[in-house]
């Protein structure tokens, strides 16, 4: 029997609907919860994600406002723009869109955020916080990863999660997100990556997988448990003659063959992508609750 997709667009739906009451709550008590971007350059990719969450701070009522410097700009001016956002109360988040040109300091700009304005959850404090079970602004897609499991009925308490991948992005928080003693989390977690000698070895014994390697069509049926809840964070691009771009998107997942055997799966597109600008939205919204701005 084929699996039952896990819809990232749907979940992230939903949870757009509670933010929506939010805002409209929180604007009744004199508090109207803003976003502040940084893009520096045009990457189309950056460009694309920008719009994309202005458009979403617009549908659930957020302040928003991205300042957009050139490809060249020099790391101070993006550090002013930070520190001006850092000390106006109308912005209770902070985002810099990452990829920045080499000659800026990817460190120097996230610790330059005040940690309280985090919305990417990539501040250093914020990291520690993450690992000690403290509140703190969850990184947006492994939260959106946990979400997805939790409003699906795969709730990852007492499961062995197997992670594949250990970027600073995915791998690392989600893991430390998933083995907290608390709500939605409570799991047995195992990360895999490229040191692993015998990655089916472990992969095998899930009861969710969660690939993030960014490798096209890595985890494939024979690599999985009759049964496995499979999560794909992936997005790659495949060349496709039979596409008017050229290529089509995959995920780190062998969909086809993986979704006659598992349980539950997560579409590429339409997975957990829709899920991380929502979840930058809801990170937002909790600061400026806790900030009272």
């Amino acid at each position: 029997m084929a699996a039952e997709v896990i819809s990232g667009k749907q979940v992230a739906a939903e949870i757009r609907e509670e933010l929506k009451k939010k805002v409209e709550e929180l604007k009744q008590k004199g508090i109207t919860p803003g976003l502040g971007v940084v893009l520096v350059g045009e990457d189309p990719a950056s460009v694309s994600y920008v719009t994309s969450k202005a458009k979403g701070c617009e549908e659930i009522g957020l302040f928003e406002e991205t300042v957009r410097l050139p490809e060249d700009a020099p790391e101070e001016d993006v550090l002013k723009e930070i520190d001006r956002m850092n000390n106006d109360p109308k912005y209770s988040g902070i985002l810099v869109q990452l990829p920045l040109p080499d000659h800026i300091s990817v460190e120097k700009v996230i610790s330059y955020i005040s940690p309280a304005k985090d919305v990417d959850g990539f501040h250093p404090v914020n990291q520690g916080r993450l690992l000690r079970g403290e509140p703190c602004p969850l990184p947006c897609t492994p939260h959106g990863v946990q979400q997805l499991l939790v409003r699906s009925g795969n709730d990852p308490s007492g499961k062995h999660v197997v992670v594949m991948g250990r970027s600073n992005i995915v791998g690392k928080p989600l893991a430390a997100i998933l083995m907290q003693k608390a709500k939605g989390a409570n799991a047995v977690v195992t990360v895999v990556h490229t040191g692993a000698k015998d990655i089916p070895y472990f992969t095998k014994q899930a009861d969710i997988v969660v690939a993030a390697m960014g490798k096209p069509q890595a985890l494939t049926a024979d690599m999985i448990t009759e049964g496995a809840v499979v999560v794909d964070v992936g997005v790659n691009r495949i060349p496709d003659s039979s596409k008017k771009s050229g290529f089509r998107l995959v995920g780190d997942v062998d969909y086809d063959s993986v979704a006659e055997k598992a349980s539950f799966i997560t579409p590429v597109p339409g997975g957990v992508g829709p899920m991380t600008v929502t979840m930058l939205l809801y990170n937002t919204v909790e600061a400026a609750e806790s900030l009272g701005t």
